[in-house]
Formats: C-alpha cells, sequence, structure tokens
C-alpha cells in the first residue's frame, strides 16, 4: 500500500466513526426535525452536521483532494484523489429510530473506488476495505476480523436484501424483484449499507438495489470485493454510477444478472 493511499484509509477509517458518532445526539431524539427533498428523500441535520464534519476533516488534512457528497455542492479539484462520503445511507431508518442506518466513506484513486469504510453508530459495527488489503469487520472495540462472503452457489439456498421492494417499480422493475425473490430461499428489506455488509460478512448472500447514486455505492464496491464477492450494476459492468447495483458472493451472480435480463 502506497503511503498516499495508506494516509487516506487511516483517515477514512476515523472519520467515518467520528461522522457517524455525530449522529446519535439526534438518534431516537425529538431535536429535529425532516425535511423532503425533491426527489421526496428526507433530510435532518443529523444528515448536514455530519458532512460538514466529514468535509471538514477531509480538506484540512487533504486540501487539493476532491469531494462528492449528498448534501453539498462537489468540491472539485485537478487532482486524481476523490473523497465521496454519505454522512447516513439509510436516512428513513434513522429517522424512525431504526439502527440500520450507516456513514460511508470512499476514496477514488484515478478514477478507481480504492477505499471504503461503512460505519454503523446505531450498533457500533463497522466494515472497511482497501483494494488489495482485504475487508475487515468489528464490532465496539474489538480487533477487526476478516470480512469474507459466503460460499452458497444455489440461488435457492441464498438470502437476498434490498433497500425497499417498492423502488423496483419506480423504474418499471417489479417483474425483477418478484422473480428473483422466487428464486431465493427468502428476502428482506434489511437495506441500505447495511444491506452490503452483510453480503460482506457472509450474513446473506445477495443485495439488490434498482435505484442508487455513487455516494451510496463508492465504498461498498471495495468492501464486497475485498470480501470476495462480486460487485456490478444491473449490466454486469464493475462501475459506481450507473444508478442501480448487486453485491453478492460472487458464486450467484451471473444467475442474478442472468434473471434480470431474461426480465428486462
Amino acid at each position: 500500500m502506497s503511503e498516499a493511499i495508506e494516509k487516506r484509509f487511516e483517515l477514512a477509517k476515523r472519520i467515518a466513526k467520528l461522522g457517524g458518532q455525530s449522529t446519535l445526539q439526534f438518534f431516537q431524539q425529538d431535536n429535529y426535525d425532516v425535511i423532503k427533498k425533491g426527489d421526496g428523500s428526507p433530510l435532518t441535520l443529523a444528515d448536514q452536521t455530519c458532512e460538514k464534519l466529514l468535509r471538514a476533516e477531509i480538506e484540512s488534512a487533504f486540501p487539493t483532494d476532491g469531494i462528492v457528497g449528498e448534501e453539498y455542492d462537489n468540491k472539485e479539484t485537478d487532482q486524481s484523489v476523490r473523497w465521496i462520503v454519505d454522512p447516513i445511507d439509510g436516512t428513513k431508518s434513522f429517522i424512525s429510530g431504526v439502527p440500520l442506518y450507516g456513514t460511508m466513506v470512499a476514496v477514488e484513486f484515478d478514477g478507481e473506488a480504492t477505499i471504503g469504510v461503512c460505519y454503523f453508530p446505531g450498533l457500533d459495527e463497522i466494515v472497511f476495505a482497501c483494494a488489495g488489503e482485504g475487508a475487515w469487520f468489528a464490532k465496539g472495540e474489538a480487533e477487526p476480523q476478516r470480512a469474507k462472503v459466503s460460499e452458497k452457489s444455489d440461488l435457492s439456498d441464498c438470502v437476498m436484501v434490498t433497500s425497499s421492494s417498492s423502488t423496483f417499480g419506480k423504474r418499471n422493475a417489479d417483474q425483477v424483484w418478484e422473480a428473483l425473490d422466487a428464486k431465493t430461499y427468502f428476502s428482506r428489506t434489511w437495506g441500505d449499507a447495511y444491506g452490503y455488509m452483510l453480503v460482506a460478512t457472509g450474513k446473506v448472500d445477495v443485495m439488490i438495489d434498482p435505484t442508487l447514486c455513487i455516494w451510496d455505492a463508492a465504498a461498498v464496491k471495495p468492501i464486497i470485493e475485498e470480501a470476495g464477492g462480486r460487485y456490478s450494476d444491473w449490466s454486469g459492468e464493475p462501475k459506481i454510477d450507473s444508478g442501480d447495483a448487486i453485491g453478492s458472493n460472487g458464486c450467484v451472480h451471473d444467475v442474478v444478472l442472468a434473471t434480470i435480463a431474461a426480465v428486462l
């Protein structure tokens, strides 16, 4: 690992936890309002507070790096390093008092998502990865353990998760969900970043999103891949800006892609 990557990896892990913990002052409290953004998604003071903190830490340590975040304008530079942050991935869970939300920090080098960190403040769990260094999971102050995907090769034995089954209808893909739901052992909406963490740690086998943004995808791609799984868009390309995604244990990925292709 180069020094440039190592320093950013350490910062990404530190600020994901720091930013995530800043949300706990609002979590399950009544000290904030919920604003509906133009797309109908919720926004809270917790989102804004966390992203400001993340940006300030990044800009202090690496002032020439670019930054992309969900809540504020992009910071564009001529550098080849770009941070991609999502202060609260799973704001709907957050405002409902459900701890399955995460703070996500990713770093791209020359357009490749190389570093990914997801911290879940309500659970005090973290999963992180850097290309070539494996994926790791820890709870609380415990020593990190290697994160590994499952080895199930038959889709009928697999558990599938998604952020919300209703989002499939927004892109006229209800039949995709129905077809995959029928082929898997069972499905649940343990979604957003938490769903990908479940795949990376081998607890479930497939996570699928019909719609997502680059800040939803950037951190989970290296985590899934370094855990031994496969990440792609619905056409099978390993891209984070396509607007849809699949994270799997790798063994059943092609079957999931073939099912999607057959339906669409």
